[in-house]
């Protein structure tokens, strides 16, 4: 099976050379809509992660991991959101967001078999109390990739009675938290989490996916018995050029529980690592690095989000799209190599996140990853965060504002980008954004 898998996606990859190659050079554009400002009920939010972030973390799969990797960067205490949350949410307040997302962390919550800790619970209280204080509704991912050592210790996805454990676990957070009505996200990145889980635990890559996809199922089927109403998703990484060989047969389990369609969006298209990633996931070995490919340097194309969009309004027709996450990595807080600010790449994506909007994808929000930088799984180099945190060199884990901070203020209170606005960057050449989509019904720019 893996062996099929790698080759399935091989044989993909090959497939969308040749269709983009053998097109027209001068493909029919669509018209260009206008990027009309996003209404009062679209919903501005930020993201982070429970492990990535908190600090002070409990006996887990990642606090095992790390110290087998000696080319990791040690935990410490992250960017202590754990001691410092009540300020953070007052930053992404202060940005005029409605959604601040947070991760419930399972080993946090039960240091030990069927053994609740009330002090993380009343940790969790404070946090999405703050959140709605604040005037922001929560959004709960219930497993953004880490679980207890003692889960570790029965064999982790591994074990066939894994789903129950996690169900127990997380009935409990639901029950706790469904009359805040948070937004949901069950699983985060699935076939990203299979992916770690392969290269590091040991984990089937068949038998996880089976497994998660029970696990969302059944969560979701006792979130709308406690919540009625509540909106559950799944966030999706999605794979430009490979997102069905990729995340198609778990979306295909899920389909029938699915509130809204989570996606996760960063890079554009890219061959070779496409490849890599495949054999990567269908072998559980580590992908070859190539020279220079840093997680900064991978290609970005922010018109990429649109066909992300299209190809979920077009898979679930109607149903609401919501970017979960969506940031742009860099070294060390600032802008990329080839000089891109973080302030062009947010108001470029909101551009194409308006026009995907004006042509009728039911898009309702957007996340931005994330308010501050954090534990990016091994390493503190990458930047994400609205605010910048120097873990290594900083004692005192300040919080400096980025270029985008005063940009994404702005953006929320207008509603977007005004209609005449010329993205910083015209459209790539389509075989470089998301083929063959983007080949086949290519969009203009302006």
């Amino acid at each position: 099976m893996r062996f099929r898998y790698a080759l399935a996606v091989l044989a993909a990859t090959a497939s969308t050379v040749l269709v983009c190659t053998t097109a027209s050079a001068s493909p029919l554009l669509r018209p260009v809509a206008a990027a009309a400002p996003l209404d009062g009920g679209f919903l501005w939010g930020v993201a982070s992660s429970g492990f990535q972030s908190e600090g002070r973390a409990p006996d887990s799969n990642w606090t095992r991991y790390i110290p087998n990797h000696p080319d990791y960067d040690g935990l410490q205490d992250s960017v202590d959101f754990y001691g410092r949350y009540a300020s953070d949410i007052d930053l992404a307040a202060g940005l005029g967001v409605q959604v601040f997302r947070v991760g419930i962390e399972w080993a946090r919550l039960q240091p030990a078999p069927g053994v609740w800790d009330e002090g993380a619970f009343r940790f969790y209280d404070a946090v999405i109390a703050k959140i709605a204080q604040s005037g922001m509704r929560p959004m709960i991912t219930l497993d953004h990739w880490v679980y207890p050592g003692w889960a570790v210790d029965r064999g982790g996805w591994r074990n066939p009675g894994m789903v129950e454990d996690w169900l127990s676990a997380m009935r409990g957070v639901v029950d706790r938290y469904a009359s805040r009505n948070p937004l949901w996200v069950t699983v985060n990145e699935p076939i990203a989490y299979i992916s770690h889980e392969v290269r590091r635990g040991k984990a089937d890559a068949g038998e996880m996916e089976v497994r998660l996809a029970q696990a969302h199922n059944a969560i979701y089927d006792h979130i709308h018995a406690v919540q009625p109403g509540a909106q559950v998703t799944s966030n999706v990484g999605y794979v430009a050029g490979a997102n069905d060989q990729i995340n198609g047969s778990f979306i295909n389990r899920i389909a029938d529980r699915l509130d809204y369609v989570g996606i996760d969006y960063y890079f554009a298209y890219d061959p070779m690592q496409t490849v890599l990633g495949a054999v990567t996931r269908a072998l559980g070995s580590a992908a070859p690095t190539l020279p220079g490919m840093n997680i900064w340097d991978l290609p970005i194309r922010t018109e990429g989000i649109y066909y992300a969009l299209q190809h979920y309004s077009q898979r679930f027709p109607g149903k609401p799209l919501y970017i979960v996450e969506n940031g742009m990595p860099t070294a060390n807080g600032g802008p990329r190599p080839d000089g891109y600010s973080r302030s062009d790449h947010l108001r470029d994506t909101v551009y194409w996140i308006q026009r995907a909007k004006a042509d009728g994808m039911n898009v309702i929000g957007y996340n931005y990853w994330s308010i501050t930088d954090n534990y990016e799984w091994g390493s503190y180099t990458p930047r994400f965060g609205l605010y910048t945190v120097d873990v290594r060199t900083d004692p005192s884990l300040s919080r400096r504002p980025t270029d985008a901070v005063g940009t994404y203020t702005q953006l929320i209170s207008a509603g977007g980008v005004p209609g005449d606005y010329q993205p910083t960057r015209a459209p790539a050449f389509c075989i470089l954004i998301d083929p063959p989509a983007s080949c086949a019904f290519p969009v203009a720019g302006r």
